[in-house]
């Protein structure tokens, strides 16, 4: 595995653990998904409970998979095993991926603005340079806008531990290529 993936996982589980507890639980992820939909004004009711469901499905299939000793609660060590098999999780990060790309253009043109990308991302817990210098690695427009694709695309990258040189690398204090 690359270092970079390695350096994403460990800033996924600080990321995950909103409660700063040392381990993940559904507290977790229930606080992630209450600052990110307070962070998506403007955003309609059905893309708002999508979020919160997948945040939700996000702890139900790593408790399922990773809880090895059937705690409730996911440590760093069992978490970090994730990126052995990430297979098992493609259609949990494609769904929460798509509800965050929802909420990045509540207007339905396929754009996301810079302001809104910002407070989505800083709600889940991104330092906002980094945020910043991520939005600018997606290319954006004259109009300072960044197709949601891009970013939805970006999103699952950044979830995959055979993925190198990515934009998402940015967030964890690498560079890209």
């Amino acid at each position: 595995m690359r270092d970079a993936a390695v350096e994403r996982v460990s800033v996924v589980f600080s990321l995950f653990d909103a409660n700063d507890s040392g381990k993940l639980d559904g507290e977790d992820f229930e606080l992630m998904a209450r600052r990110v939909v307070v962070a998506a004004d403007g955003s309609g009711e059905p893309a708002l409970r999508e979020m919160v469901e997948a945040f939700r499905a996000y702890w139900a299939t790593l408790v399922a998979e990773l809880d090895v000793d059937g705690d409730g609660e996911v440590t760093f060590e069992e978490f970090r095993t994730c990126v052995l098999s990430p297979e098992r999780f493609d259609a949990t990060v494609a769904r929460f991926a798509d509800a965050l790309a929802e909420l990045g253009d509540p207007d339905g043109d396929g754009l996301i603005e810079r302001s809104r990308f910002l407070a989505l991302m800083k709600a889940i817990g991104f330092e906002e340079g980094k945020v910043h210098a991520l939005f600018d690695a997606f290319g954006p427009s004259e109009d300072d806008l960044v197709a949601v694709d891009t970013w939805r695309r970006g999103i699952v990258d950044f979830y995959a531990p055979d993925k190198a040189d990515i934009p998402g690398d940015l967030l964890v204090g690498g560079g890209v290529g």
